[in-house]
């Protein structure tokens, strides 16, 4: 990565490329320390960001619930399962320019988006969970007499909460993506995406890269808080695997 760096930088300075087509990394790196003071980006990315939590606090509202309502009644996920697996596949990105249509309100449209793509990776990894879940536990319980909510509330759902928590963690990572490439083809009047077109359109390639690179720094910070949260609760689940491995 150094060495790509450097090279670029080589290519620049000897006038070997135009820097408006590939700007220097120097310049690009000047423009990344200086964004967080730029009150325009700041109030993009929280909007970008407020988009983003909210479309995936309201999949996981969504999708936990059905994943644990479809993973304890196996008739009715045999049923839906086609159907998951047709809408799974499809790109979430190119459901953009239809929601556009359907949805006039444009931070609504956006949020409906990234709550569409965040679905999927919570609803999957919820089943993933609910099948994953010791079936002598269950049968344990039953035989002293609790029901199927007592057995659902005390075995099922610790047991797939690592599971839940994996498949938050990565719809955060697909939220964002989806939440910039909204502002990109939508606009809007603020966001990452819109801050990334709209110097595009002035020829700041140096800028459009810099918020590019502040928009992965923001990815990687939420995947890693995620991760970081994810061990500390469930610490036991890793044990649990590595023993069984």
């Amino acid at each position: 990565m150094a060495g790509f760096l450097v090279a670029g930088e080589l290519v620049i300075r000897f006038g070997l490329s135009e820097d408006l087509v590939f700007p220097a990394p120097s310049a690009v790196l000047r423009e990344a320390v200086w964004l967080p003071s730029d009150a325009v980006f700041l109030r993009g990315t929280a909007a970008t960001l407020t988009n983003w939590a909210l479309g995936l606090l309201i999949a996981t509202a969504v999708a936990v619930p059905a994943g644990v309502l479809l993973g304890a009644l196996p008739p009715v996920e045999r049923a839906i399962r086609p159907v998951l697996e047709f809408m799974r596949p499809i790109p979430s990105v190119a459901i953009i320019p239809l929601a556009i249509l359907l949805i006039p309100v444009d931070e609504l449209m956006k949020v409906s988006v990234i709550v569409y793509a965040s679905l999927w990776p919570i609803l999957i990894n919820t089943l993933y969970g609910m099948h994953d879940v010791d079936p002598m536990a269950k049968d344990t319980l039953r035989a002293f007499g609790f029901g199927r909510s007592a057995v659902l509330a005390r075995v099922s759902l610790p047991s797939a909460a690592p599971f839940i928590a994996t498949g938050v963690r990565i719809a955060a990572g697909v939220a964002l993506v989806l939440a910039v490439s909204a502002e990109l083809v939508a606009g809007g009047t603020a966001g990452i995406g819109v801050y990334v077109t709209t110097a595009g359109s002035g020829n700041r390639t140096d800028l459009m890269l810099a918020a590019t690179f502040w928009a992965g720094v923001l990815g990687v910070a939420a995947n890693l808080a995620l991760l970081a949260g994810e061990r500390r609760l469930f610490h036991w689940h890793r044990v649990r695997t590595g023993a069984a491995g």
